[in-house]
Formats: structure tokens, C-alpha cells, sequence
């Protein structure tokens, strides 16, 4: 199945089973589906099944999403607790489609029982209480943590079969353009791997102290990850640069985002440091993922480092703020500068990427899947340096040989029953699912192409200013554009210099509560002698966002 035809069946509003082969497209088609429904006003749940997943897309974990924790079984009496948490109830009766992320890794049980909490707090019997349930992943990759000998995949759930997925199984290819790599990862995917798969992966094989420099390193374990990274770190010469976590909030929302986080809590950087970035910024040009070298330090903001990406990018990187906010408030945050060493990070964390090149050790590999996943990383057979395998290393889970031929059978299925339907006929299914979800038909018309890069910047700083002009809050402002708060900040800090904006309109703008500790943030400005934000966010101790800083930082120009 192509990505177009997916996208069109999950428009439809019905449960899907969103599949196929690392590099097939799953998570972009998956964002573009999320994209779409906000573009109609649809907001939808993002979820996954490891805090890290859930990281990398701004969502939270299934288990948090739910209200279930770490539980893995709930009484009835469970179910009417979580049931009466206003944030929990509230969180699940907005949501019109629920996404879950890496399912691969989500235990059978607990599938069931997110299954059972929609129920309840919706009120219906209907799977998921009514919800769109879309579930992302592929179950030849890593298994629930902990469960690899005796792993409940998701679809043994009872609530897997009362969802009655239609499975989306992706069959293009977008990552490997090397036929015959692309036939060896078929083969382990397959249980058909062979000695003459082996003698290719065999000349593939180097010397660690022969592999390339400069490219991530992949390992099973995260005592040799911390090896190399020390190594080589230790190894250059210059003054070491650290930079600390910040956290605040309940400690086990913190120990929750500090878990899903993979910049460090102290973080030691020197120049010629390899390092990976570890959130999204599309504004200053880096995703999570992008790599790049230390190339110096600002010593005239805080030291922060200085990073030049393999595309030959310079960026300036300052501290990011991971958060947890439940029922409007924030629980937990904690801020770091969006950075890892990468000379070496594990299979775990590498699920995901993608590689031009990539030096893998599988001598230790200890779960089926691990060894499929850090091959199906690189792109190409000539990108890949082996330091060596084990017996486990080219198996994948027994329980998926006949479930694979289950799902490409019902994909199939639901290609043939979508090339049946009139073009009309699923335009108007597509539009009736909009409207049951309380969406609208018409979406945001897209940036016009052709005009220049200073044009597109006015025109969205113009934008923005019309909608502050009609009286829209930030929130709001945010909703309609289909951006960030933050982004509309840094819209504001424009109009604001420009003049376009005087103080009673950024009063207006401001929420009530902020609003009446202006005086005191723009004073620490003021007695700290800075303009910067890390010293007057460390002065009150992460009580204030960076967003809100930024604002308060506004007022400033007015006196």
C-alpha cells in the first residue's frame, strides 16, 4: 500500500493499523494524518509507548495519556478513580483520535486497559469508547521491554480484535536504495537468512579502532555507549564546557521527562565534539536526530555551543524545555541545552533514525529485533561497519512469521475495498468524519510559493498582527495558525520592535496572572544586567517558561 492510499483510509475515521518496513514512510504518514486533522480543527492525541517515542513527538506516553501509570492490571474501582481525575476525564472525552506510537512496545495487558479507561470515562462500549484509534509501528522491531521471551504483542489483546483495525501495511521504500541490502533486511524480516546473507554482512566487519571517525556508533548497551563517549570526548584537547539540567515540578512527573530525555543531566562538551541534537527546532534548522561538531562556544551568551551540522549549518544552541502539563498547568519541566554526545548511542534510541553510514556492534544483542533495527538504520550495504554479531543478532520474534502474512493479507483486503469506492464516495466519508469530530471542512490556505524568503517572513508577522487586531489571545493565535505558542512570541518580539505593537496591546496579550508579575521579572532583568534568558529563568528556579520570559522580556522596550 502507498502512503496516499493510507492516508486516504485513516480520513475516513476508521481504526487503523498503520504498518510496513523500517523506511517505509510510517511515521511520516502518520504526521501528515495529524497535520490534516488540525488543519480542519481536529486536535488530536499523540501518544507512545516509551517516554522516548513520546518525546520525539511532543506527545506523552500511552500509560500517562490514560491515567494508568505503571499499573498493569485495574479493578473496577481503579477504572472509577482514574475515572473522577477532572484532567484524565476531560483529556479523554476532547479527544476525537487517539495515536499511539511505537506499538510494537506496548504490552498486550496494557493495550487492554487503555482500551477499558476510554471506555469508562466515555461512557460507551464501543472499543476505545468511540474513539479513532490509529496504532503506528512494526512488531519485527523491539518488543515490550522486559517481555522478549514471553512478549504479549498488542494484537493478542482482546481490545486489538474489538477495534477490527483495518491494516495499512506501507510497501514502499524511502530509506535503503540498495537492492541488495534491501533483500538481506527482507530476509532477516522473513526468517530466511542465510550463509550468503552472512558473507556479505562478513565483509562488512572492522576492527573498532579501524572503523571511520566522526560517524554514530551503535551498540546494545548503554555501559558501552558511555564508553566510547567518554573515550573519545577525553580524548581532545580544550577546556571541557558543562551544562546542567534544570528541573522543577512533582518529582515523578521530573523523573518521567528526565527518563524520556536523551540530552544528559550534565551535559560536557569541548570543541570537535561529535553530537547528535535531541529535539525538534525547525526555526533554527535542527530536528531531533541532526548531527553535527562542536565548533566553538559564545562567551558572550552563557558559552553556548556552537554547532556545525553535516550540512554544513552554524547554529547557536541554547537550553530547550521538556515539560509535562496536565488539565492546563505544568507539572514538571526540565531545560537543557538539546544536545547528546554521539559518537555512540544504543539500539534503543536509535529507533527511528535514519543514516547515511554507521558503525553497529551486535555482539551483545539479548532481544529479537535488535540486531534488524540497528541494520535498518543505514541506508545502503557500503554504509554499514560491523565490529561483529552473535547468534541473536539476525533473529526476529518467532510469534511474527504468520501475524506478517496476517497483516499483508488484510492490507491487501483494504486496498482492493478502497479502489472499489467512487472518488465522491470517500471524499463524502472523509467529510462526514470531519463533521462527527467537530472539525471544519475548510482548512487554512497554504503559504503561496514563488515569493521570497524576507516576503513569507512579513507576511506571517502581518498575519499574526491581523489576529491580534481581531483580539485573539496567544492561544488562539497559535490554533488558527497552526504553530507553537512560542512561535507566536517570537512573531510578537518582531511586531513589538517594528512598533506595530504599543504597551496596552501587549498588556492585552498577556495573561491576567503574568501580567501582575511583570514588574518583578523585568526588575531581574534589570539587576542582573541581562537580556538574556537562562539567568533570569535559574534566578526563579523554572517558575516561569522560557515563552513566558520572552514575553515579559517585551516590556522593556516601553520604559
Amino acid at each position: 500500500m502507498t502512503q496516499e492510499q493510507a492516508l486516504e483510509i485513516l480520513k475516513i475515521g476508521v481504526n487503523v493499523f498503520l504498518t510496513g518496513e523500517p523506511g517505509s514512510g510510517k511515521t511520516h504518514t502518520v504526521n501528515q494524518y495529524a497535520d490534516y486533522l488540525r488543519e480542519h480543527n481536529v486536535a488530536p492525541a499523540i501518544t507512545a509507548s516509551t517516554g522516548i517515542a513520546a518525546t520525539h513527538l511532543n506527545g506523552l506516553t500511552i500509560h500517562s495519556w490514560a491515567g494508568i501509570g505503571i499499573k498493569d492490571h485495574l479493578s473496577q474501582g481503579d477504572l472509577e478513580q482514574i475515572a473522577k481525575v477532572a484532567y484524565i476525564r476531560k483529556r479523554v472525552n476532547n479527544a476525537q483520535v487517539l495515536i499511539i506510537d511505537e506499538i510494537s512496545m506496548l504490552e498486550a495487558g496494557t493495550f487492554s486497559l487503555v482500551n477499558s479507561v476510554c471506555q469508562t470515562i466515555r461512557q460507551s462500549q464501543e472499543p476505545f469508547g468511540g474513539l479513532q484509534v490509529v496504532v503506528v509501528g512494526d512488531f519485527f522491531q523491539l518488543p515490550p521491554i522486559g517481555k522478549a521471551e514471553q512478549a504479549q504483542f498488542a494484537f493478542k489483546s482482546p481490545a486489538w480484535l474489538e477495534a477490527n483495525f483495518t491494516v495499512c501495511y506501507l510497501t514502499e521504500q524511502y530509506r535503503q536504495d540498495d537492492a541488495d541490502f534491501l533483500k538481506m533486511l527482507g530476509a532477516i524480516r522473513s526468517n530466511g537468512f542465510t550463509d550468503r546473507h552472512l558473507q556479505n554482512l562478513q565483509s562488512r566487519v572492522v576492527q573498532l579502532d579501524q572503523s571511520p571517525k566522526d560517524i554514530t556508533r551503535i551498540f546494545s548497551h548503554n555501559a558501552d555507549v558511555d564508553k566510547i563517549n567518554n573515550q573519545e570526548l577525553s580524548q581532545l584537547s580544550g577546556k571541557a564546557e558543562s551544562f546542567h539540567m534544570f528541573s522543577r515540578g512533582q518529582r515523578n512527573f521530573v523523573d518521567n521527562l528526565k527518563r524520556g530525555c536523551l540530552s544528559p543531566e550534565t551535559l560536557e562538551l569541548k570543541i570537535d565534539a561529535w553530537v547528535m541534537f535531541t529535539k525538534n527546532n525547525l526555526k533554527e534548522g535542527f530536528v531531533n536526530g541532526t548531527l553535527g561538531k562542536v565548533v566553538g562556544f559564545n562567551q558572550d551568551n552563557n558559552n553556548y555551543p556552537i554547532i556545525k551540522t553535516t550540512l554544513g549549518e552554524q547554529i547557536e544552541v541554547a537550553p530547550m524545555e521538556w515539560v509535562v502539563e496536565e488539565q492546563g498547568s505544568i507539572k514538571a519541566r526540565i531545560a537543557q541545552v538539546p544536545l547528546r554526545l554521539a559518537w555512540a548511542i544504543t539500539i534503543h534510541k536509535s529507533q527511528g533514525m535514519s543514516l547515511d553510514m554507521a558503525v553497529i556492534d551486535l555482539q551483545k544483542t539479548f532481544e529479537f529485533g535488535q540486531g534488524y533495527v540497528a541494520l535498518s538504520r543505514v541506508r545502503r550495504l557500503s554504509g554499514l561497519f560491523l565490529l561483529g554479531y552473535n547468534q541473536k543478532a539476525f533473529l526476529t520474534h518467532p510469534q511474527m512469521q504468520k501475524q506478517d502474512q496476517t497483516f499483508r493479507e488484510q492490507s491487501r483486503e483494504a486496498q482492493e475495498s478502497l479502489a472499489l469506492r467512487s472518488k465522491n464516495e470517500i471524499i463524502q466519508q472523509q467529510n462526514d468524519f470531519l463533521r462527527a469530530c467537530g472539525g471544519t471542512l475548510s482548512k487554512q490556505a497554504p503559504t503561496k510559493k514563488g515569493s521570497t524568503a524576507k516576503k513569507e517572513k512579513n507576511s506571517t508577522y502581518d498575519q499574526t498582527l491581523v489576529l491580534i487586531n481581531q483580539g485573539k489571545s496567544l492561544e488562539e493565535i497559535a490554533k488558527i495558525r497552526s504553530v507553537t505558542k512560542g512561535t507566536v512570541v517570537s512573531h510578537l518580539e518582531n511586531l513589538v520592535l517594528n512598533g506595530k505593537i504599543d504597551l496596552a496591546e501587549l498588556e492585552q496579550l498577556t495573561d491576567e496572572k503574568l501580567l501582575l508579575r511583570i514588574p518583578e521579572i523585568t526588575l531581574v532583568f534589570r539587576e542582573l544586567d541581562t537580556d538574556k534568558l537562562q539567568p533570569v529563568f535559574e534566578h526563579f528556579e523554572g517558575e516561569h517558561t522560557y515563552d513566558d520570559l520572552r514575553l515579559a522580556r517585551l516590556f522593556l522596550n516601553f520604559n
